[in-house]
């Protein structure tokens, strides 16, 4: 048995062996955060101190050595973040993760974001141009000098770091703003629904927004008939195309006058809606200069705090939801294809030659083409769906978007917001922020609040029939954008008599409000409960903005509860489920069954009103929960829309309705199994934090990718969107991949009273004990401070001699 013993022996020392590589690689990969270093382009010295949260606090005699600092801070802690940043806004994903990257890479490089970058580069002032400058030499010190090993991602990869440029983080930018800014999404599908429904039906799906009446536009369903356009127009681009426009991506925020808090000074409250990452699209940071001081939110690639507070005012962002994206479809000449048609006749396309590397595979040859609208997007994905032989399609589609123009104003902008000293000077440094179009709150230390909505807006031509709902002829010259909304006339509410400001992405402006924003809202149900909360009680403390970001009441379940109850299904579950329901008031807990039940009826009930009018492929490309129209047409008692077409039988809304529960009753017995009461909305409705590209990796999702029970949906305050399409990888239902990517408090009284959060941890390098430090204290909607709390290490960067 002597063998036996020598492989026991073997097996030990091997796994000693990788032990000590393990512990090894895992001291070299972590930053340094004690000691001092030398740095080449430093200018003077900086320290970097962090507190127990992994939280830096960079004191530097400059702002250009504050931005090389952060670029440094960021590469330590984000490295891996910063990479997919850069290739997304390259395209260049499929030279990374391979062939299943290939099309959002063909659709980026259609987009043309590094060119846009470019421009708005060679149009920076110099001031900019230094900072961002010396934020990318930070990034690229620390992988030239400091790296001691690289994160896990590049080892498994097998990738090198890249050095970063100014370009990279306006790039970054435009994808922000992307993320936010979903229309053209919303115009291709109605152009798909067109080619089955008329206009009015569609008007009963995506219905206006309360108390409005629909907007007047042309018969875009018997103009695209009369086009002979193909019902899968787009669908490429649409699938191809990074997420932009989810709904539930939006955010909170509210503020108060100090004649309402216990304070006597402002508390302004914050919670950006985004999707959920591992690590979190913000790293939190706290800066200070000879110019003052500042903190809050930073996002890696960005060079500065975007969400926070400075020793004079604080402020946080919504998404204002303009309509700034529109999409023309340009005829192609039949006989020469290198041009397309304009009102003044046939123009040549402008053409850009990209090469796509492929891990893995032989480079791809793709050309892209511009208009004079914009970038032809079909060029990245939509060319199969195009009218006509593949080979010599009829139609092309442009993008027209704000966040492409060379204007760099969103960037100039940011630096005179962040160094603001009252709400004048920040509104001030709003008017020359572009994209992405946000709901900004701010309030000051001399007691003022107020509220702009910054960005620019498209004016439209009195005869545009088509009103950016839906792609338009680009060769009609009506369609074409008229100039641009005043930054002054954009709406604004400055010192409100009644005290408070609230945004939640609902319509910003009064009725007769004279310029046209959007026609697409988010419904009002979060803005309506922060204003019943509001209104509560005369005076709040910290306390009470912390209970608001917890509050898990979905006014939007209210009026549907019931229909619900009103199901009476032949199922054998349907008297358990009925008695869970009997008293819920709407309120999402995660220890409950009946929002599990509540969510899974009205996903059946959707399909089962709508799938069969809106086809299989509109229907599987859609992400709504097609709420407002469920209810429209449920308390209507809409026959046309209640009956399935699938079926010789007439069914009636009662019979949908019940249909609905009892397939509802069916899922969630294979899911959770028989017993009702034991039932969890938690358990299925888990805060998933995706990784990039590991969630993907079944062997390593548990390792990179952060998961907690939630309760919430996606029209709560706290808010946590409930997919309703199975995970591609997993087939889970309900996770939740957007919700409050940050929360923030500021007391303008007393700046030790602020607090934060966000979702993940400090670290993206997932060895590190601040990878997934944040994770359940953000779940619990527990804080960290914004300013008062002690460093427990500190590092000194020294200029290179």
């Amino acid at each position: 048995m002597r063998w036996a013993g020598r492989i026991a022996v073997g097996l030990l020392v091997l796994g000693a062996a990788l032990a000590v590589a393990f512990g090894t690689y895992r001291s070299l990969v972590l930053p340094r955060t004690e000691g001092a270093l030398t740095l080449a382009g430093l200018h003077g010295e900086v320290s970097v101190e962090r507190d127990a949260d992994g939280i830096p606090s960079i004191r530097a005699g400059s702002a250009r050595d504050a931005a090389f600092a952060l670029g440094f801070v960021h590469a330590q802690d984000r490295l891996w973040q910063l990479e997919t940043h850069r290739r997304i806004g390259a395209g260049r994903l499929a030279e990374a993760f391979g062939e299943p990257a290939l099309e959002t890479d063909r659709f980026l490089r259609a987009l043309g974001v590094k060119r846009a970058a470019a421009a708005q580069w060679e149009r920076l002032e110099p001031r900019s141009r230094e900072l961002l400058q010396a934020y990318a030499d930070g990034i690229n010190e620390f992988t030239r000098a400091q790296m001691r090993a690289r994160p896990p991602e590049f080892v498994l990869l097998g990738l090198q770091p890249e050095p970063w440029t100014p370009q990279d983080s306006l790039a970054w930018m435009i994808m922000m703003a992307w993320d936010l800014g979903g229309n053209w999404t919303t115009e291709l599908q109605r152009l798909r629904l067109a080619l089955r429904l008329p206009v009015a039906r569609i008007n009963e799906l995506l219905p206006p927004y309360p108390g409005e009446k629909p907007l007047v536009t042309a018969d875009y369903a018997a103009l695209f008939r009369s086009l002979k356009l193909d019902a899968k127009l787009g669908a490429q681009a649409l699938a191809a195309a990074p997420e932009s426009g989810i709904e539930g991506v939006g955010s909170n925020n509210w503020v108060l006058a100090g004649s309402h808090t216990d304070s006597g000074k402002p508390l302004l409250a914050n919670d950006p809606h985004l999707k959920l990452s591992a690590p979190a699209l913000w790293y939190f940071a706290r800066i200070e200069t000879p110019a003052g001081r500042v903190a809050g939110a930073t996002m890696p690639g960005l060079p500065q705090v975007v969400l926070g507070q400075n020793d004079h005012i604080a402020w946080g962002f919504t998404n204002t939801g303009p309509d700034v994206q529109d999409l023309y479809l340009e005829r192609i000449h039949p006989a020469e294809p290198d041009k397309y048609q304009t009102p003044q006749g046939w123009e040549a396309f402008e053409r850009f030659e990209e090469t796509i590397r492929i891990k893995g595979k032989p480079d791809e040859q793709l050309t892209v083409r511009a208009t004079r609208h914009g970038p032809v997007i079909s060029d990245g994905g939509a060319g199969a769906g195009l009218t006509g032989p593949a080979s010599a399609p009829a139609y092309a589609i442009a993008l027209r978007w704000t966040a492409l123009d060379p204007d760099p104003g969103t960037m100039e902008a940011s630096w005179e917001m962040t160094a603001a000293r009252s709400v004048d000077e920040f509104i001030r440094a709003t008017a020359r922020y572009v994209a992405p179009m946000q709901n900004m709150v701010v309030a000051d230390r001399a007691g003022r609040i107020a509220e702009v909505s910054a960005g620019r807006v498209p004016l439209r031509k009195p005869d545009n029939d088509l009103k950016g709902q839906v792609p338009s002829p680009g060769w009609e010259a009506r369609y074409d954008w008229a100039g641009f909304l005043d930054a002054g006339a954009t709406p604004r509410e400055i010192d409100p008599p009644r005290g408070w400001i609230a945004t939640a992405n609902q319509r910003i402006h009064p009725a007769d409000y004279p310029h046209y924003l959007t026609g697409e809202w988010a419904p009002p149900w979060r803005y309506q409960r922060i204003a019943q909360m509001l209104q509560a009680k005369d005076k709040y403390s910290i306390a009470d903005m912390q209970a608001m970001h917890a509050d898990e009441l979905s006014l939007a379940a209210l009026p549907m509860l019931p229909l619900l109850r009103q199901a009476a299904p032949e199922h054998p579950l349907a008297a358990a489920a009925q008695r869970e329901l009997a008293g819920f008031d709407g309120v999402m807990a995660a220890d409950k069954a009946a929002p599990l039940i509540y969510w899974a009826w009205a996903r059946r009930l959707a399909h089962d009103l709508f799938a069969d009018e809106m086809g299989d492929a509109a229907w599987d490309a859609s992400v709504r929960a097609w709420r407002e129209a469920m209810q429209e047409v449920m308390q209507k008692q809409d026959a046309w829309w209640c009956d399935d077409k699938n079926t010789p039988a007439v069914e009636t809304c009662a019979q949908i309705n019940d249909r609905a529960l009892a397939r509802a009753l069916d899922e969630l017995q294979a899911a959770q199994g028989p017993d009702v009461s034991a039932w969890r909305w938690g358990r299925a409705h888990q805060a998933r934090s995706e990784h990039r590209p590991f969630s993907r990796v079944k062997a390593l999702a548990r390792w990179f990718e952060l998961r907690t029970s939630v309760g919430g949906d996606t029209y709560t305050v706290n808010v946590s969107r409930v997919t309703l399409k199975p995970d591609a990888a997993t087939g889970e239902l309900y996770l939740d991949e957007h919700g409050p990517s940050l929360r923030a408090i500021y007391d303008l009284g007393e700046p030790a009273n602020s607090r934060f959060m966000h979702s993940s941890g400090q670290s993206g390098i997932a060895l590190s004990p601040h990878y997934r430090s944040f994770v359940e204290r953000w779940a619990k909607v527990d804080y960290a401070p914004v300013w008062a709390a002690p460093a427990v290490q500190t590092l000194k960067l020294e200029p290179a001699p």
